[in-house]
């Protein structure tokens, strides 16, 4: 658990080096819908907190990648890239995504994996490595022989007809209790002229206090609807009739002695209230008996003479639940007795292997399964197995736990593993450490997939700490780009790491090269500090895509609407020859325009959705390609590069309808608009992006979308437009739909001929209107008073007007901001306005003093506030 230091020989034995004269990689965003495939015997073959499967990263890889390539992970978790990487060179594999084989593009590609935690390169270690399957088979079936010779009497059981007995259990409780060593109880169990049955598991339950008559309440007797497998809100105490809810008691403590510590600990009272036994080959069920009671206590009062882990859980935000919960200090706290004894048994049977490959392998099973052997495995009645029943991304513990045998836990559990990881092949590096420092060098690697942290979702150094435990070895959390109190990292501290990391992602990407960024989150700043850390690094986001898990499809996203669902990120190295042609021209327009056809030739030209319900098939609107996305790439690339902007928005427009072919609201370079063409004949129609208002700019795209196709009256659009205003943003200062229109759209006032854009829409919608000269009467009356959207000509001229208006209002902001007021209500375009023409002027000053105005909720909120806020910290060395 170190870095490799045979990274930089790996990559150079196996890598392509990159030649500027000789490349000639082109690929697209891949933009095709992905089924996630979640159930996949390697998906499941360990569990993890977060995992994409190698099915849907296979996909990405044969698009972005040739045979032999060099896939990169930096953070790798359980390593399914590099099993992605793999299993690209197994025929069935990739015929089972429903791909036809290329046999130019099957083989397998190279894979580094890195991440910060131990624990987590060791799972990606063992599901990346070869094993001999037959071997480890053989080795599981020994070691859980003598697990079960060992240990077997702590999962014995009294069958129905010896629970039922009026004093046998009791007797052979005082029997057991008398026993001094285990090989005496194996003798009692051994002598018995009876069958005892095998537990599969005993629940656990809380006990709590009624307030009303202070008697112990057990949660699984009172609670619990055993019949319907519910458990009640609401539910009377069984001693004094008093209506009680959990949250309305107090949990009931004890206090016992830790044997581990050498020292007295509090923790909250748990009892077993359910044994799921199996006797021959039928399953039995039972209230715990007093032999059942006796082993346990028998258990607890040994000294357990294998080597387990006593480390304090570290102070964090998923640690202290357990601990005010349950009183669980210590990793072995987490522990029921019968657990820790059996657990330790079985990782210290590792040891005993001859070959260090089983060592490992062991260990990795004991691992897949761990969390099913602590209290963290909550009991679920209506559950089909009871294996890894843990509330992922927490360590809570439920108020009734389910603790399973060994047997019932690894039984087929061991043959499974084996098979599902038996296609590994070995070609991958696995390096533990912090992605913000690697050693390896620049323009090294030919494609990158990540699953990045995001934000303060998963706390992982906490919650692998239980198996670091395990490992002896932990995760150095200072450089974990994560959000969390309790290591003093806000979303300031997160987005600073995460830039520090994509700058390094960036550095060994060749350049040209594509990057997939898989992110989850449902806060809109922590999707905007993944932005501007991608474009901080020098990225360019070319695509971006939400993936429904449920159908597997993909969907454009423009903003943060949607970031309750994962979010693809398509973004690439701008190759060798833009940034050095830049260098050149930088802050002209020839730089603005190589920007936007480079930029252009990096976007999908034509995607079309499958049929529908519908029976036909469409084209996507490509959100990229819209006016104001490609000026807004265009903008972030040069102030990332700290050069000043030399056209206007209305310039831009105006400059991309001059030089650019435009269909559909999207603009493409002459030789991709022919493909585009030749597409959008044979489809019904053009999807349009589902826009939602939150503010002024939205509403603007909103607009558009209603007036491209059907231009309307003013009292036609605003019953339309009231009804989407649900959704705006609170700091968001209020517009009129009159207000909106009048600077950016165009109204018919009757004279003159009609514009083609209501000629076109008239004519083709109204049989009395075809054929009519644009003056006709009835054609200009029909026409009269509705909004249209203009040509990217006068749109132009309308920008200007509008840009002065922003501005205008920006002015009294920066009043504002003199006079120490804040700004809690504001037109957030006038902003964006005032920071463009301040950085063109250099008056960082300005944009900063404004900035610091505005709540930190809402800048961070908006991610190009934030661009221009963190660049002019930046540039008046304040950062």
């Amino acid at each position: 658990a170190c870095p490799n230091p045979f990274l930089g020989e790996f990559i150079k034995h196996h890598g392509k080096p990159y030649d500027p004269a000789t490349d000639c990689y082109q690929r697209e965003p891949f933009a095709a819908d992905v089924s996630e495939g979640k159930n996949d015997p390697i998906y499941n073959a360990h569990s993890y907190h977060t995992k994409v499967p190698h099915k849907a990263i296979m996909r990405y890889i044969l698009h972005y990648t040739e045979p032999g390539d060099i896939v990169y992970d930096g953070f790798c978790g359980t390593g399914m890239t590099g099993v992605a990487a793999q299993l690209c060179g197994d025929r069935a594999a990739v015929e089972s995504l429903g791909l036809r084989v290329d046999a130019a593009g099957l083989g397998a590609r190279k894979a580094v994996l890195n991440d910060l935690s131990p624990a987590a390169t060791f799972i990606a270690y063992n599901y990346n490595t070869p094993v001999d399957v037959k071997l480890f088979e053989r080795e599981a079936k020994r070691i859980l022989r003598e697990v079960e010779a060992e240990c077997g009497w702590m999962y014995s059981t009294l069958g129905p007809t010896e629970t039922g007995h009026a004093t046998l259990p009791q007797a052979l409780a005082g029997k057991l209790a008398a026993c001094h060593t285990a090989d005496d109880i194996r003798g009692l169990l051994k002598s018995q002229p009876f069958t005892l049955g095998t537990i599969n598991y005993t629940v656990w339950s809380d006990v709590f206090v009624c307030a009303e008559c202070t008697r112990e309440v057990v949660f699984w007797e009172a609670a619990v609807d055993k019949a319907a497998g519910k458990v009640q809100d609401e539910f009377p105490c069984p001693h004094c009739g008093a209506l009680l809810t959990k949250r309305r008691m107090d949990r009931a403590w004890t206090t016992k002695f830790d044997r581990a510590l050498n020292q007295s600990v509090r923790q909250a009272k748990q009892v077993p209230v359910l044994v799921n036994y199996s006797l021959g080959k039928k399953r039995y069920e039972k209230t715990p008996d007093a032999f059942d009671l006796a082993v346990i206590a028998k258990i607890e009062q040994s000294d357990i003479p294998y080597w387990f882990p006593t480390d304090r859980m570290p102070e964090g935000y998923n640690t202290e639940q357990p601990r005010v919960s349950h009183g669980i200090t210590h990793v072995h706290h987490l522990y029921l007795p019968r657990q820790v004894a059996t657990y330790s048994l079985q990782w210290q049977m590792a040891d005993m292997q001859d070959k260090r490959r089983m060592v490992q392998f062991w260990r990795f099973t004991l691992q897949s399964v761990a969390l099913s052997f602590t209290r963290l495995n909550r009991f679920l009645q209506n559950a089909y197995s009871q294996v890894n029943r843990v509330l992922s991304g927490t360590l809570y513990v439920g108020s009734t736990v389910s603790e399973p045998s060994i047997s019932y836990v690894l039984t087929g559990k061991t043959r499974r593993l084996a098979k599902a990881l038996s296609t590994s092949i070995g070609h991958i590096a696995v390096t533990t450490q912090s992605l913000s420092s690697l050693s390896i060098g620049d323009n090294s690697l030919d494609y990158i997939f990540t699953d990045p942290p995001f934000g303060g979702n998963l706390m992982y150094s906490e919650l692998n700490f239980l198996w670091e435990a395990w490992l002896k070895v932990f995760t150095n959390n200072k450089p974990e780009a994560i959000e969390n109190s309790v290591q003093k990292k806000g979303l300031k501290e997160y987005q600073d790491l995460m830039t520090r990391c994509f700058q390094e992602y960036y550095r060994v990407l060749k350049p040209g090269r594509w990057m997939t960024v898989e992110f989850h989150n449902s806060q809109n700043r922590v999707w905007n500090a993944i932005q501007e850390s991608l474009q901080h690094a020098g990225f360019v986001v070319a695509d971006v895509r939400t993936l429904d898990k449920k159908q597997g499809s993909f969907k454009q996203v423009t903003s943060a609407n949607a970031v309750k669902q994962d979010l693809v990120i398509s973004a690439y190295k701008p190759n060798g020859g833009l940034e050095e042609r830049f260098k050149l021209v930088a802050g002209t327009e020839a730089g603005v325009w190589d920007f936007v056809r480079t930029h252009m030739r990096q976007l999908p030209v034509a995607v079309v959705k499958s049929a529908g319900k519908q029976n036909t098939s469409s084209l996507e609107l490509i959100a990229e390609r819209q006016p104001y996305l490609l000026y807004d790439r265009m903008v972030a690339f040069h102030v990332q590069r700290g050069v000043m902007i030399p056209l206007s928005a209305a310039e831009f427009y105006a400059g991309l309808a001059q030089r650019f072919s435009e269909r559909d609201g999207m603009y493409f370079l002459p030789e991709q608009v022919a493909e585009y063409d030749k597409k959008r004949i044979l489809v019904g129609g053009v999807e349009q992006l589902q826009v939602f208002i939150t503010g002024e700019a939205s509403a603007i795209q909103w607009l558009k979308q209603q007036l491209g196709p059907k231009p309307q009256t003013f009292q036609e659009i605003h019953p339309q437009f009231m009804q989407e205003l649900g959704g705006w943003q609170k700091f968001e200062q209020s517009l009129e739909l009159s207000e909106l229109l009048e600077q950016s759209f165009l109204r018919y006032d009757g004279k003159g001929e009609v514009p083609s854009q209501i000629h076109s829409y008239l004519s083709t919608n109204f049989k009395d209107l075809r054929n009519l000269p644009k003056d006709d009467d009835a054609l200009r009356a029909k026409a009269k008073d509705r909004w249209y959207v203009p040509d990217p000509n006068k749109a132009g001229d309308l920008e200007k007007l509008r840009e002065k208006a922003l501005l205008k209002e920006f002015a009294d902001y920066v009043v504002l901001a003199a006079r120490e007021r804040r700004l809690k209500v504001f037109r957030s375009e006038a902003v964006h306005a005032g920071f463009k023409k301040a950085w063109q002027e250099r008056d960082y000053a300005t944009i900063i003093a404004v900035a610091r105005k505005i709540p930190d909720a809402i800048l961070q909120e908006d991610a190009k506030l934030t661009m221009w806020y963190d660049q002019a910290l930046t540039r008046s060395g304040e950062h």
